[in-house]
Parts: C-alpha cells; sequence; structure tokens
C-alpha cells in the first residue's frame, strides 16, 4: 500500500520556500504521493479555512515536479467544473510529460457556493457538469494521443459520487470518511456487483499524547499505534494508497510545518516497521 500526503498550498505560512521543504520532506521519507487541493477564486466562504496565498495546483504541481525526482504528484482534489475539460486534458497531459508519468488526477464536484459563484458556474449543476467534464477528459486524453495512464482517482462518497467513481475512476477517493463507512460502501458496492475500481482514501493526520477512546474516532488521530493501526485496516479493506492530511483546519498552522513534518514522519517510520 502507497502512502502520501496532502500538503497545505495555502495559508499565511506557505511560501516557495515552505512548498520546496515539504516537497523535499516527503521525498526524504520516501512517501508515495504528493497531492495538493484546489480553490480558483478565494471567496470569503473558501478564505476562512484555505486563506491565501492559495497556489494553483498544476501550475505549483509542475515547479515541484523539477525539485523532485521519484514521487508522485497529484490534486486532492481538483474542482472540474472550474475549469474546461479541453484545458483540464491540455494541463494533466502536460504535467504527465514533464514530471515523467507521476501525476495522479484526483477530482471532485467542489463545495464553495461563493467560489462558483464568482466564477460563473451553476452550483446546482456541479453534478452533471462533473460527470460531462470526465466524459470530455477521457476522450480528449485519449484522442490527443495523450501520454497513457493518468489514473483518476474520484472524490465524494454521495450515492452519485460512488457511481461516478465506477463508471470514470481508476480508484475512489474518499476524503476523511471514518473507515466503518468506508468498509461498508465498499462492501455495498461488491454486493451489488458493481465493484469499485480502487480505493484510495485521505485521511486526517494528528497524533495524541494518549489514545482516543472516544465513539466515532476519526480515521488517522490517536497515539501513533492507533494511526498505525488505521493503515492496516484500510490495507486489508483493498487499499492501493492512503494520502494523509495533517492540516487541521486552522490557517496558522501552516506556519508551523514542522509539527506536521514530526508526525508524518512519526507515522512513516513505524508503517515501515509494521509492514
Amino acid at each position: 500500500m502507497q502512502l502520501g500526503v496532502n500538503v497545505p498550498n495555502f495559508g499565511p505560512g506557505t511560501d516557495p520556500g515552505v512548498l520546496r521543504a515539504w516537497a523535499e520532506t516527503a521525498e526524504g521519507l520516501d512517501l508515495d504521493l504528493l497531492m495538493l487541493s484546489d480553490h480558483v477564486a478565494v471567496t470569503p466562504d473558501v478564505a476562512e479555512r484555505y486563506p491565501e496565498p492559495f497556489f494553483e495546483p498544476f501550475t505549483t504541481l509542475s515547479w515541484l515536479a523539477g525539485v523532485t525526482t521519484r514521487i508522485r504528484l497529484g490534486t486532492t482534489v481538483l474542482v472540474l467544473p472550474y475549469r474546461h475539460p479541453l484545458l483540464v486534458a491540455r494541463m494533466a497531459d502536460g504535467l504527465q510529460r514533464l514530471s515523467g508519468g507521476r501525476l495522479v488526477l484526483g477530482v471532485g464536484v467542489g463545495w464553495a457556493r461563493r467560489e462558483f459563484e464568482a466564477l460563473g458556474v451553476p452550483f446546482a449543476e456541479r453534478g452533471r457538469l462533473t460527470d460531462e467534464c470526465l466524459v470530455a477528459l477521457r476522450g480528449a486524453l485519449a484522442a490527443d494521443g495523450g501520454t497513457p495512464g493518468v489514473p483518476i482517482w474520484v472524490g465524494g462518497h454521495s450515492r452519485a459520487a460512488i457511481r461516478r467513481a465506477v463508471r470514470f475512476g481508476d480508484a475512489w477517493h474518499p476524503l476523511r470518511l471514518p473507515a466503518d463507512r468506508m468498509g461498508a460502501v465498499l462492501a455495498e458496492q461488491e454486493l451489488a456487483g458493481h465493484p469499485l475500481p480502487g480505493f484510495a482514501p485521505r485521511i486526517a493526520l494528528r497524533l495524541t499524547d494518549g489514545p482516543v477512546e472516544e465513539a466515532g474516532r476519526p480515521t488517522g488521530v490517536g497515539t501513533i499505534e492507533q494511526v498505525v493501526g488505521d493503515l492496516d485496516r484500510l490495507r486489508r479493506l483493498g487499499a492501493q494508497a492512503v494520502v494523509l492530511d495533517p492540516y487541521d483546519g486552522d490557517p496558522q498552522e501552516t506556519r508551523r510545518p514542522q509539527e506536521a513534518w514530526r508526525a508524518l514522519t512519526a507515522v512513516a517510520e513505524h508503517w515501515r516497521s509494521a509492514a
């Protein structure tokens, strides 16, 4: 099972030097994936959690491709309705070629209503638009002779998102969903005869000094033993990759990346020793 990290590409502490340090840390830990999130118009609803500066993912990943050599680079998740699918196909194909085939394209429908309004995209139609984008994106990459093997991970856990993952995806990419719920979805799809094409969740990463005993403990939150146990459970559920997300919602965290690096290092080292 591959292990990756979702890097904050936003916030008051984020700049090119910090982004480079994140990439060096992730590759130095021999992680498999480095992924970034996506927003285009940082409207007030977005800024509360993901404030400026916000580094656009394709631009940033292209730059990081030049300062890394091995780690795969991706989006978690690109909001498909924000861009024309032919533009997405062109950028994805270009980044795939420039990075030596290291791109993973995680996609989703989006959630920020005011951002949709700022971009002139109808919020209520975002599901339909995402499906249309995926049809066009798949077709454009094939028709243009694009580099093969750009995996598409489909985010979300609604019924529509699950259908979308089965129809268009190379993996289902749920974001911070409880492990029980992920297991139930996987089992339901198998039982219905519509198995998911792959499983690559994104979970939290927050280490605590003592065990977290409360019911509903978020996956990836707890002692190092609990978090490594979560990873093992996901492996047994069939996960091909797990992306760890150390950002807990406070933009000031981006001023202290060393705390996230220490947690990431501990988990990566314990996971390797337990494997």
